[in-house]
């Protein structure tokens, strides 16, 4: 029962139990602070460790003989997503200052916009695509922590971000892409548990989270959203054409942000305090606009709707039109 329901909300393994957690926060805010293993493993303080253990198990799933055949293609969407996210977010914080306008967060625009949805990505490429678009969601995969966030904004200036705790943040990635490449079992292993810890990942980060909080973060977030979609969406767009001469239906599909995006301000606040203040709204931000994979039924959730079909439909070059094809994709 429990199942059905979070498999029925977007994002819902994350969403709810962050919701949770921030419920617990607000009303009870020591109830997980009595010590030892309970606020080892529940309390804001587990955050970290989770994420850190959620990225290794991830880089599991990395295969270095995949690389070579998917690099162009994978890698101009990957460098399109991250030049347009850090752009976006840099002219931002320069402009209107770490606050963002109307209360969007420079920290949410660079977090959100450089994130991608894998599975909504494949998803939509398994029908639209071919077998090359399918094989680069394990390159686009090294978006999913937050990196390239910190990447931004340490090159621009906006955050204080040390050389090693660059390295520090991908280490269990890469760890974990060593042990998987090095014997295949392991990576059938470990690769399931990062949807194993992703319950776990939302729960410690919800109980950082204070629920006055998620107001100012509500419509902000489905702005944002919007803006991951169709900004970035066309900005990709231009990429995939121009440099990989491809109709552009991968551009579109990997325009999303995924759950996951949820905990990387509280990365970027482990090793940049000034940005403290921010964390909490940006992270009510990024879940507000996350874009999950819901099916062909996904027009019962909450009633919010984009035809992804209907943009790839009108795509120069498609070719692969099926009745049976239409992909509906719920944006919040």
């Amino acid at each position: 029962m429990i199942m059905k329901f979070l498999q029925k909300v977007p994002a819902g393994l994350m969403l709810v139990p962050l919701l949770i957690g921030a419920v617990i926060h607000t009303l009870f805010p020591q109830a997980l602070e009595i010590g030892g293993l309970t606020t080892a493993a529940f309390s804001n303080a587990g955050a970290a460790t989770c994420m850190g253990l959620q990225l290794f198990c991830l880089g599991t799933t990395l295969q270095l003989k995949d690389m070579p055949a998917v690099l162009k293609r994978g890698g101009t969407l990957l460098l399109s997503k991250f030049l347009i996210g850090a752009i976006l977010g840099i002219v931002v914080g320069k402009v209107f200052g770490q606050a963002g306008f109307w209360g969007l967060t420079a920290l949410s625009i660079v977090a959100g916009v450089t994130n991608s949805n894998g599975s909504l990505y494949l998803s939509l490429v398994k029908t639209y695509g071919d077998e090359a678009d399918a094989a680069t969601v394990a390159l686009l995969a090294l978006n999913d922590g937050p990196f390239f966030t910190l990447l931004a904004l340490g090159a621009s200036g906006m955050a204080s971000i040390p050389m090693m705790s660059l390295v520090a943040v991908i280490v269990p990635m890469v760890l974990g892409m060593i042990i998987g490449n090095v014997d295949k079992s392991m990576m059938e292993f470990f690769a399931p548990m990062a949807d194993i810890l992703i319950p776990f990942v939302g729960l410690t980060l919800g109980a950082g989270i204070n629920l006055k909080d998620v107001v100012k973060g509500g419509p902000q977030g489905i702005l944002l959203g919007l803006i991951t979609v169709f900004v970035g969406g066309f900005f990709t767009l231009l990429f995939d054409r121009l440099i990989c001469k491809q109709p552009g239906y991968a551009a579109f599909a990997v325009a999303s942000t995924a759950g996951n995006s949820v905990a990387v301000p509280a990365a970027v606040v482990l090793i940049d305090k000034t940005w403290a203040p921010y964390q909490a709204v940006a992270t009510t931000q990024l879940a507000a606009s996350v874009h999950s994979y819901t099916g062909t039924d996904c027009d019962k959730y909450l009633g919010k709707e984009i035809w992804m079909s209907a943009i790839i439909f009108k795509i120069k070059g498609y070719k692969k039109v099926q009745e049976s094809g239409k992909v509906r994709v719920c944006t919040f």
